[in-house]
């Protein structure tokens, strides 16, 4: 009867692949044994040997196979095979772990989130989804349970961090004879409907600094942009009410870069410049009534009258006014300017005003 004693831990891979592991070095300890299985029915039984052992300091503790069927029958043997120390036949449909949840997604919507995942391919009917989370102020898990593949919970405070975690298990004892679930898919954090790395409040705190940072940037760009289109049109302004005036460092700069600060030079240099320029453009002086009729008496011999005083009514008949006329020779080119109180005579090729 000790045959029946030992104790067997066998798990069914999602249907894939078979792993059944024994206590060797409590029951087996002074020998290795050897083992075989089989996925075929009836009296003509094909028994296949252990294709990977599983090793514990070179003692045979286990045995790594393909799942070719639902019925499995397994035999545990002494080395050499020739006595038999354990059977056992099993369906192996009842030892399925299922694979962890494909394709996760979060719903958030207020303070309810749905967890969603793929179906898998094989018994849907026989996995459920479980969704466990706790926040920063829970001690532990807090678990929720749905048929797959779909779970979901509300009441959830948007100021507080959540960790997240999903994993799908085989019901029993409709499916399984051992409450087998697969492992849990990656942790995740949320917080506020939000991924975020870590649930630390050091890196909360480091991620709010974060975005108060990038606030505070973005609003001193957005200051400093207004202040400078308002200088602009401040200057504008400026510009148009009070006119820039002139620096007059700028009249003396060639005192400073032709004459080394010698400002007696630079004054002797400038008068000159400033004499020639008045001889160059200073007009013709006028001449006097009295003297072009001297010139004129001098030269009746030679030459003949050309122009006649006409008389003029108004004004010009005053003696105080008399005294004061002067006649300026205007070249004939130039236009002729009628003025109040003057008289315009005409010669050849000269106009004379009274």
């Amino acid at each position: 009867g000790w045959k029946d004693a030992i104790n067997t831990t066998i798990i069914n891979f999602n249907n894939e692949k078979m792993q059944i592991t024994w206590a060797a070095r409590e029951l087996f300890h002074r020998e290795n044994v050897s083992f075989s299985y089989t996925f075929d029915e009836g009296k003509h039984k094909v028994w296949k040997p252990c294709p990977t052992y599983l090793l514990d300091q070179d003692y045979n503790t286990g045995c790594l196979f393909k799942t070719e069927g639902p019925t499995l029958a397994i035999s545990i043997r002494n080395s050499n095979g020739s006595e038999e120390l354990f059977s056992k036949k099993l369906k192996s449909d009842f030892y399925i772990k299922p694979n962890r949840p494909e394709n996760v997604t979060f719903l958030w919507k207020d303070d309810t989130v749905t967890v969603t995942c793929n179906k898998p391919e094989r018994a849907v009917k026989c996995l459920q989804l479980e969704l466990q989370y706790k926040s920063t102020f829970d001690k532990g898990w807090q678990s929720r349970t749905s048929r797959c593949c779909s779970v979901g919970d509300q009441g959830f405070d948007p100021r507080k961090c959540y960790s997240f975690r999903v994993r799908l298990k085989r019901l029993v004892p409709h499916c399984n004879v051992v409450n087998y679930s697969s492992d849990w898919e990656a942790e995740t954090y949320w917080m506020n409907g939000t991924l975020i790395d870590s649930c630390d409040a050091d890196d909360i705190t480091s991620q709010s600094n974060t975005v108060t940072v990038l606030s505070c940037s973005l609003a001193v760009l957005l200051m400093m942009l207004i202040l400078l289109i308002l200088l602009c049109k401040w200057q504008r302004l400026q510009m148009s009410v009070m006119p820039a005036v002139p620096d007059p460092k700028y009249i003396f700069v060639d005192l400073l870069n032709d004459h080394n600060g010698n400002f007696q030079e630079w004054l002797d240099k400038t008068d000159h410049v400033l004499l020639q320029t008045k001889l160059e453009y200073e007009e013709p002086d006028c001449i006097t009534e009295a003297e072009s009729q001297q010139e004129d008496e001098k030269n009746s011999d030679k030459q003949r009258p050309l122009e006649k005083i006409f008389p003029f009514s108004g004004t010009a008949e005053n003696s105080d006014l008399k005294a004061a006329q002067i006649a300026c020779l205007i070249p004939a080119s130039n236009t002729i300017a009628s003025f109040a109180g003057f008289h315009i005579l005409m010669n050849d090729d000269m106009y004379v005003m009274l």
